[in-house]
């Protein structure tokens, strides 16, 4: 019995050995890999959406949406401009969104999908877009009054009424300029 454990200790070590023989660089990739990753510095900012490669970037403090759409690989054809400002400043750790132009699902319809401005619509013309309702319209109108004009989608979900199902429900509704 003890020379059947012995011999299988033996044969464990025998082939542990023969491994770091064979690829001793083992170890020291994986710690390579590992310091490469703690050094790396910057804020990271998530990007949804039309873009070329959506995911999380890390990037510099204070940058635009233009800086976070050119790091993510550009626009697609579909991206609806008129949904985000290039020149607006954005938060770390946000999730940000562009817009299509055209709905993703129909892939024979050609016809842009229709839209409301959150930065100059009332809140009647607010209402047509399903999911906003009249209180939500209100709310959107109250906070671009006191807070000025929505420089990101992204602000919707600070409007009072506007949670993240209503927010996602209404992205591709709305746009911030004409």
């Amino acid at each position: 019995m003890y020379k059947v454990i012995i011999g299988v200790i033996i044969a464990a070590a025998v082939v542990i050995i023969g491994f770091m023989i064979i690829d001793p660089k083992v170890n020291t990739q994986k710690n390579a890999q590992t310091s490469e990753q703690v050094s790396v510095s910057g804020e990271a900012y998530t990007i949804e959406g039309e873009v070329s490669k959506p995911g999380t970037y890390l990037l510099t403090e204070n940058i635009t949406m233009g800086d976070l759409i050119q790091a993510s690989g550009g626009l697609t054809s579909n991206a609806d401009d008129l949904a985000f400002f290039e020149d607006a400043t954005l938060k770390a750790g946000n999730t940000y969104y562009i817009a299509s132009k055209f709905d993703n699902t129909d892939i024979c319809n050609n016809k842009e999908i229709a839209k409301v401005n959150i930065n100059t619509d009332d809140a009647d013309t607010l209402m047509s877009i399903n999911g906003i309702t009249s209180s939500i319209a209100s709310s959107i109108v109250s906070y671009r009054t006191s807070n000025g004009a929505f420089k990101t989608l992204e602000q919707l979900t600070e409007v009072y009424g506007i949670g993240n199902a209503t927010y996602r429900k209404i992205r591709n509704f709305v746009i911030l300029h004409a």
